[in-house]
């Protein structure tokens, strides 16, 4: 094998190597360790964009961890979907952390570069694993790096949260196994390539457990991803964690959807017998209340924080509307507008960080305060990130959401699409209004005690606005990342492909 060839594990190795490093530097030679985390995290990026120059020639190529052949082995793989999210994840990675170091808050804790980083390696994992057991293990290692992640900081509201992210995640991970043992119990493999084929043979005696195993399953993906009913974590958490990690947690939501992406087309399409499209009759549904009630709680939320956990809520309802039709078509509006709600999401809570930081006690409360250093700067990037995050021209949510509603249109269901995109992008526009009118434009009473706090560096600004850099640039490049996202979108549903790929060596 070939340097390149070796390339594909760089996105694990990279972050399991920076975070001991980073652990053992952090308390004696702290600019050292800082160094090591953000030369990984840059390192981390350099590879992801060299596996997505790879990813071009429109092949798809497995990577047998000490040599064993699929489906024995551990097989990483690699095509358009995976590098593309690979890249999503490490642009995001290294704007969220050297915002974090930029504000200080890293220094709430000794362990938030360790954590940042097997964070990251769970991320990468989930994107490359082609067993689904190894994507039960890469879960479980991003799951328990978000928990010391979310506790990051202290507090007793983060804590109470905390606690029940903990309890929602250990019945998920439950959950998972199960519908694991299930799959191993009916079909004797976890490799995806290789259950892609024994499921499509199985016999009608076996359907019912089989449909029973891809709901589990897919349960569990509904859980990562907050659908409705199973969504009520995401909102208490992200409200309360540190602006910082829940800019990190924006990507969280989309691995649960990128799972649903990866596994029904190829596990669970035509072939699978009674287990075919098994979400088909559910997602849609639960898609369309998740962008209801995720907007509405942008219009009622009372701070900034809860504001954007609602909207991250609500973009992902609206992505699922997408995936939910389970055509090509659908599938590449959804990967754009999947890239531009992580980004949104994610700015919005930088955002918030930078606003609450100058407005000392009042913090991230959407009420009025008196005037504060950079507000004006602050209220432009609150004003941009809202437009990104609602879906309004000229950025890219709004090329995202015109995508959704064309790819749909004709298809069982599009009135209740366009109805509620159309309707949730209004109300969505009333709530940001209410909040940014409330935020920087009215004047506090004049007995309202003056702000408190120390003066705060202008740097703050510059990952939020790196953020909305990012989301012009995807506006301005929408014909290239569409183009990209057709031909992934194609590569999705030609499960054969990857069956060949990954098993070709062996049949």
């Amino acid at each position: 094998m070939t340097l390149a060839d070796h390339l594909l594990v760089a996105p694990v190795v990279l972050p399991a190597v920076t975070a001991p490093l980073a652990m053992m530097l952090m308390r004696r030679h702290r600019p050292l360790a800082l160094a090591v985390s953000l030369g990984g995290g840059i390192a981390m990026l350099v590879a992801s964009i060299a596996l997505f120059v790879m990813a071009q020639d429109d092949a798809i190529r497995s990577y047998a961890l000490g040599a064993w052949p699929a489906p024995f082995g551990i097989v990483l793989m690699l095509d358009r979907l995976a590098a593309t999210m690979l890249v999503l994840a490490a642009v995001l990675g290294i704007v969220v952390l050297a915002h974090a170091v930029v504000t200080g808050a890293d220094q709430r804790g000794w362990h938030f570069h360790p954590l940042f980083h097997f964070q990251l390696m769970g991320l990468n994992g989930a994107f490359l694993t082609g067993d689904l057991f190894n994507l039960f293990v890469f879960f479980e290692v991003l799951l328990i790096a978000s928990y010391g992640l979310m506790l990051h900081g202290q507090g007793a509201l983060r804590l109470k949260a905390g606690v029940a992210y903990v309890v929602v995640n250990i019945v998920g991970s439950a959950l998972f196994l199960i519908a694991l043992g299930l799959l191993y119990g009916l079909t004797g493999t976890l490799n995806m390539a290789d259950l892609a084929v024994k499921v499509a043979a199985l016999g009608a005696g076996d359907q019912g457990l089989l449909r029973v195993a891809g709901l589990l399953l897919l349960t569990v993906f509904a859980l990562k991803a907050a659908v409705v009913p199973i969504h009520l974590w995401l909102p208490r958490t992200y409200a309360a964690t540190m602006p910082v990690v829940a800019a990190l947690f924006a990507i969280m939501t989309k691995v649960g959807v990128y799972a649903m992406i990866r596994t029904v087309p190829l596990i669970f399409g035509a072939k699978a017998g009674a287990a075919a499209w098994v979400p088909a009759p559910y997602l849609l549904p639960a898609a369309l209340l998740g962008a209801i009630l995720g907007f509405v709680g942008v219009l009622v939320a009372r701070g900034m924080r809860e504001q954007a956990a609602f909207a991250v809520l609500g973009s992902t309802g609206t992505l699922l509307m997408a995936v939910s039709f389970w055509r090509e078509a659908t599938l590449a509006a959804a990967l754009y507008y999947l890239i531009q709600a992580t980004l949104a999401g994610a700015a919005l809570f930088l955002v918030a960080d930078v606003t609450m930081r100058r407005r000392g006690q009042y913090a991230d409360a959407i009420v009025p305060s008196p005037r504060f250093a950079g507000q004006d700067g602050a209220g432009l990037l609150y004003l941009i990130a809202a437009i990104a995050a609602v879906g309004l021209p000229p950025l890219a949510g709004f090329v995202g959401k015109l995508l959704i509603l064309d790819a749909s249109f004709a298809l069982p269901g599009w009135q209740a699409v366009w109805t509620t995109i159309l309707v949730t992008t209004l109300v969505g526009v009333i709530g940001f209004s209410r909040g940014g009118s409330t935020l920087f434009w009215k004047e506090a009473p004049p007995a309202t005690a003056a702000i408190a706090g120390a003066s705060r560096s202008r740097a703050e600004f510059v990952a939020p606005v790196v953020l909305l850099a990012l989301l012009a640039g995807l506006t301005v490049t929408a014909g290239w990342v569409t183009a990209q996202t057709r031909a992934t979108a194609a590569q999705i549903m030609a499960p054969e492909r990857y069956v060949a790929a990954i098993l070709g060596a062996t049949r």
